[in-house]
């Protein structure tokens, strides 16, 4: 009789290699049950080049929230926020016709008015309050020498939030208009947010939100993001990153490894019972 491993990794072998490499690299504990979960696509601002992928998932009311995006400011922190309303409020990514003061630069105040205020700040360690925590730079994740960023962290949030998810919007802020490898009063003068802080680095970098249904299955666990680099290496490799067909993929076929482990188990129930009789 086929043991449960090898029946496990038939199923596997007959999967693409492309979604054999991005299940290599997920987390091997899955949430069961009616877990809401959702993707969203970041796409760029401000003509940053910036895109990711986000997944928010929650359970109870404990939000898990994981980003992959590329095209940051190599080695500068990225503030990030879930934007939106919990009251039924629609909002929206905003385009270059944001800007309404026609200086080429779509800065926070501005995009503020279609993706909402800040519910949520996404920070690697402390508190994620609006108030005292959307502007707190140096506990955001820090882009790699290559301009990505890889960040994991649940948290804790009101129920509103959790049955609003499909509402709210992912932000990243930072860009580099001069093109010097940092933010800098040079690029674009001071944050109309903070005049302490460049404009560049809060104007937004990429927004993105809700597409889709949510997901049946999701990974959890792995590896919380600290301080420093944001969790370099935490990769949830399996629902988000650039390879989003693949992930699809290989969520699918997870699915299809958990119906067939439970059906040869069923078999095998059903002919033990039968031999016992």
């Amino acid at each position: 009789m086929m043991s449960k491993r090898t029946g496990r990794l038939a199923v596997l072998a007959a999967l693409p290699a492309a979604a054999v490499l991005t299940l290599a690299g997920s987390s091997p504990v899955f949430a069961e049950g009616d877990t809401p979960a959702y993707q969203i696509d970041l796409a760029q601002l401000n003509d940053s080049g910036a895109k990711g992928t986000v997944l928010l998932s929650a359970r109870g009311t404990d939000l898990t929230v994981w980003i992959k995006s590329e095209g940051m400011v190599p080695g500068q922190p990225s503030a990030q926020h879930l934007h939106g309303s919990t009251e039924g409020h629609d909002f929206v990514c905003p385009d270059d016709s944001a800007d309404t003061n026609g200086d080429g630069i779509l800065n926070n105040t501005e995009a503020t008015v279609h993706y909402g205020d800040i519910n949520i700040a996404l920070t690697v360690s402390g508190d994620t309050d609006a108030a005292t925590s959307g502007l707190a730079v140096d506990r955001m994740p820090v882009a790699d020498k290559e301009g990505k960023i890889s960040y994991k962290r649940t948290i804790p949030v009101s129920q509103d939030v959790i049955d609003h998810l499909k509402d709210l919007h992912v932000v990243q802020h930072g860009i580099d208009r001069n093109g010097n490898g940092k933010y800098d009063f040079e690029g674009a003068g001071k944050s109309e947010l903070d005049p302490k802080l460049p404009q560049e680095a809060t104007a937004p970098t990429n927004c993105g939100e809700v597409k889709g249904a949510a997901v049946g299955s999701v990974p959890v666990g792995g590896i919380e993001t600290g301080s420093g680099a944001a969790g370099a290496g935490t990769s949830p490799a399996a629902v988000i990153g650039t390879a989003g067909a693949a992930s699809a993929v290989v969520i699918g076929a997870l699915l299809v490894v958990r119906r067939r482990m439970a059906s040869g188990a069923a078999t095998a129930a059903e002919a033990k019972a039968g031999g016992a009789a």
